[in-house]
């Protein structure tokens, strides 16, 4: 347990030293809502308002890049520079090793979930009940656990130079294709119809359902794809971790 707090403690200060993870995971959410949650704040989006709405949508947005920008990027960057060989001479273990990544993507995507929505509160007033808060937290902390998993895959398959912008090419357009940009009825039709099949929209109902919006069938359809996404992506990342052990290691 004394290794993985040290080791969780280590990626952590590592995490909020490196500025290009922190300003798209922190700041850029933030800055979303105050562009588009606050002039429409007291609009309606069916049964919530519209600044409830962007705010549960921004927060599943900074939870997904919390986590493929955590993992691809940070991996594949240790990757290339040999740290993962080193560490094999070291008494971390590699379980040690993935929770220590696993309790920091957590860590500072529930930061990002807080500096967010006490923006919102702070600025466009959005008052929710504690047990409402609670559950916005839950399901969009524990919805981000797809995204983990396609975050250890793309570390393990590429470089560095290729993950971050291979993490944009995917978290930008399943943004947009969810409606956590724009609301989703004011979407293309094509895109509507696209959208459920998306990991990240079912993250974004989850949010929404949580303060009584979304497409208000409740939270076990969404769980249920979020599950079976993280298990998908997990065997992915499976994949791609045992590949590069082999080239690794032999």
């Amino acid at each position: 347990m004394s290794m993985l707090r040290a080791a969780a403690t280590a990626e952590l200060r590592k995490t909020i030293r490196v500025p290009s993870f922190v300003v798209p995971t922190v700041v850029f959410p933030i800055m979303f809502f105050a562009l588009f949650g606050l002039p429409n704040a007291r609009q309606s989006a069916g049964n919530i308002s519209v600044g409830a709405y962007l705010m549960a949508s921004y927060g599943a947005y900074a939870m997904m890049t919390t986590a493929l920008f955590s993992f691809g990027v940070s991996i594949a960057s240790e990757r290339a520079l040999g740290w993962n060989r080193l560490l094999r001479v070291t008494p971390l273990s590699a379980p040690s090793y993935i929770g220590a990544k696993l309790i920091n993507a957590f860590a500072i995507g529930a930061a990002s979930l807080a500096l967010l929505f006490g923006f919102a509160v702070a600025t466009a007033h959005i008052a929710l009940s504690a047990v409402v808060w609670a559950k916005l937290v839950a399901v969009l902390v524990l919805g981000m656990t797809p995204f983990v998993m396609l975050g250890l895959a793309i570390g393990y398959s590429v470089g560095p130079s290729a993950a971050a912008p291979i993490a944009n090419l995917i978290s930008l357009p399943l943004a947009f294709g969810s409606g956590l940009f724009i609301p989703i009825q004011m979407l293309p039709p094509a895109v509507r119809e696209f959208a459920p099949w998306l990991p990240s929209y079912h993250l974004g109902q989850l949010g929404w359902n949580a303060m009584g919006g979304g497409d208000l069938r409740g939270v076990s359809p969404h769980l249920l794809w979020i599950t079976g996404y993280s298990v998908l992506f997990g065997l992915c990342a499976l994949v791609a971790y045992k590949r590069d052990e082999g080239r690794q290691f032999g």
